[in-house]
Order: structure tokens, then C-alpha cells, then sequence
């Protein structure tokens, strides 16, 4: 039996808002109190002191830097309003003629839907035929494509880009769940885009990276706050930015360039990853959703158990190993392990002896 002491921290495998650092955690919370030794709270202070200034220039230096650009190509800013508001910025400033949108899950299905209410879409490729369980491969790119958007990762469905297309239109990526998490060639990409709060800090901040000369192309006469060049051209601050998300994304990069950077993460992701499914594929009474292997997300490991009947024994079980946040979205079922790059392998660990000890208790 597993036995899990009152002082060990709960395994979170929570698919959004996620694990965050501990050391992250303290020091935000110390900044709460007494933010850069000011003797005042981080939640009170002006977002145009210099103080605060420094945050965010060393987040937006920190994304290029982790990104392997320079400032020369691209911007950084930081907006509220989440991913789900770059599904009608970025049509809104760059959907001229007309877009192409790959679908490849819930989250690229509603960026689709929002791109059609501003104008021209062309789904170029989509798995929704197999409930979204692969990824589209070797499908045609328009070359008039004002830019082709595609979602890095799918986190209901457990999906993910191992390569992402090679195409001569500007690619557009959310990146919401899966940033940072492994090394990418960012160069090829004309706007990135994320939610801070799967992967990179807590909810209420979005990451947007635009490279210089798109921006470039973006249309004229947009409404001021919803034009990207208005945040670029005053570093995030034409309104109150979410100081606080922009903080803790600072301090999660600072701890990711501590550890070793995306490189380093990438190897932690990767074992934790593949100990994971592992088990999942050698288990007799759990399989996985994803229908080709080579598909599989490396943050959001969707199975589910062979046997329905025997859920509420397994979700007994690993609530008593003190694990949380492993049931699958509500369109989906299931369970759904969530390895952002703050959960530790000893979690995963966990995970895999509850599933163990299930399959001796209950296999036939």
C-alpha cells in the first residue's frame, strides 16, 4: 500500500492553471509583501515605476533569450485577456485576403470560429474526422495565405507537433500549453502566442512574440487597444498591464534559465514523458487515446481505463497518494496527466506505482 506523509506536496497534475515552481512561488509571494525592497506590495505599486519597468523588460528579454532571437526581429509584449483573445487579435490585424487554419483540436477549433467572423478562412487540414486524436501531416499550404495558424498542442485531446510545417506563407502558433518546453527553430514562425498559465506562470498574462516585419503588414484604422502595434509601441504599457502574471512569468524564466534552459527542460520532459507512457502501454488495464504514438504530447498524457466500471477505484487510489488534477477534460473523459516543467519526475513516479498497484489489485 501507498503511503503518503501530510508534509509531502500534492502531485499536480493539473492541466491549467499549472504546477508553478516552489521557489517561484515563495518569492512571489514575498513580492506580495515587499516587492523589491520598497516596503510596498508589488499589487500596489504603479505599473510606470521603474521598479516594475525592469519586470518587464527582463520578461520580454528573457522570451527572446530562451527563444534564441533577437530583439532585432521581434517584439515582445504582454497583454490581459488570455489565448482566447489572440483568436480575434491576430485575424483582426492580419487577415486581409484570407487565412488558412489547421484544426487540430477545441482550442484551434474556436480560433477558427472567431477568424471566420472577421473574414476569409481556409481550413487547410484537420483530424476532427478522428476526434482529433493525431495530427495532420503532409497537407497543402496555399501560397496566398495572408498566414497559417496552427495550435502546437492540444491539450483536451493529448496531441502535439513533433515538426511543424514548412510553408512560405507567415506561420502563427499557439503555443499556450507546450512553450518552453523543448527546443524549437522560433525563427520560422511570424507570431507566437500563450496563455502564461500552462506552462510559463499564472493565469491573467499572454505572451505575444512578433516578428518585426510582419507586424509590418499588419491593416491600419484597427481600434486602438486591439491593434498589436499599439502595445509594441509602448512596451506593454498603454494601459495597466497584469503585473502580477507578468512577474511570476518573469521569475518562472529566471528559473528556467537557472536549471539550464529549454534544453535542459526538454530531457526532464522527455523522461517524464516517456516513464509515463511507458506504463500506460505496458499496463493491461489502461490505454491511451492518442491514436498514432508518434503524436503524443510530451505535457498532456491523455489515457483512460479499459474498464469504466473501475474508475471510482482508481480515482480513490490516486487521491490517496495525494495526486490531483488528473481527470480528463469534460468533452473527453478519462484522465489526463499534465507534465508542465515545474511538475517533478518524482510526481510522475508516483503516478506509475498507483498504476501498478491498481493493475495487482484488480487485473484478471
Amino acid at each position: 500500500m501507498i503511503t503518503v506523509s501530510k508534509k509531502v506536496k500534492v502531485h499536480n497534475f493539473s492541466a491549467g492553471p499549472g504546477i508553478l515552481p516552489e521557489e517561484v512561488l515563495q518569492e512571489a509571494a514575498e513580492a506580495c509583501i515587499n516587492f523589491d525592497n520598497m516596503n510596498l506590495s508589488l499589487l500596489e505599486i504603479s505599473h510606470r515605476s521603474k521598479n516594475f519597468e525592469k519586470v518587464m523588460e527582463e520578461a520580454r528579454a528573457l522570451v527572446l533569450e530562451h527563444f534564441e532571437v533577437s530583439s532585432d526581429e521581434f517584439d515582445v509584449i504582454f497583454l490581459g485577456g488570455g489565448a482566447s483573445l489572440q483568436f480575434a487579435m491576430v485575424p483582426y490585424n492580419f487577415l486581409i485576403n484570407k487565412a488558412g487554419y489547421v484544426n487540430t483540436g477545441v482550442w484551434a477549433s474556436k480560433a477558427i470560429k472567431e477568424a471566420k467572423l472577421l473574414g476569409k478562412v481556409e481550413v487547410v487540414a484537420s483530424s476532427e474526422d478522428k476526434k482529433f486524436g493525431y495530427i495532420p501531416k503532409n497537407f497543402n499550404v496555399p501560397k496566398d495565405l495572408d498566414y497559417l495558424h496552427i495550435t502546437s498542442n492540444n491539450t483536451i485531446y493529448g496531441t502535439q507537433f513533433k515538426e511543424f510545417p514548412k510553408v512560405e506563407v507567415p506561420l502563427v502558433c499557439d503555443m499556450s500549453s507546450d512553450i518552453f518546453s523543448r527546443k524549437i527553430d522560433a525563427k520560422q514562425f511570424s507570431l507566437i502566442y500563450a496563455g502564461a498559465q500552462k506552462n510559463m506562470g499564472p493565469a491573467g498574462a499572454t505572451m505575444i512574440m512578433i516578428r518585426k516585419d510582419f507586424l509590418n503588414k499588419s491593416k491600419s484604422g484597427l481600434l486602438t487597444m486591439l491593434d498589436y502595434k499599439t502595445h509594441v509601441k509602448n512596451g506593454s504599457m498603454f494601459n495597466t498591464p497584469p503585473v502580477f502574471p507578468v512577474y511570476v512569468v518573469m521569475l518562472t524564466l529566471r528559473w528556467l534559465k537557472k536549471i539550464g534552459g529549454v534544453s535542459a527542460i526538454e530531457k526532464i520532459n522527455e523522461q517524464k514523458a516517456k516513464l509515463l507512457y511507458d506504463e500506460i502501454d505496458r499496463n493491461s488495464l489502461f490505454e491511451g487515446t492518442v491514436i498514432e504514438k508518434n503524436d503524443r504530447s510530451t505535457m498532456n498524457v491523455c489515457f483512460r481505463l479499459k474498464d469504466e466500471k473501475l474508475e471510482p477505484e482508481f480515482d480513490k487510489m490516486w487521491k490517496e497518494a495525494n495526486i490531483s488534477g488528473i481527470r480528463g477534460h469534460r468533452d473527453v473523459g478519462g484522465y489526463r496527466a499534465s507534465l508542465y516543467n515545474a511538475l517533478p519526475l518524482e510526481s510522475v513516479k508516483v503516478l506509475v506505482e498507483v498504476m501498478q498497484e491498481f493493475e495487482n489489485k484488480f487485473a484478471k
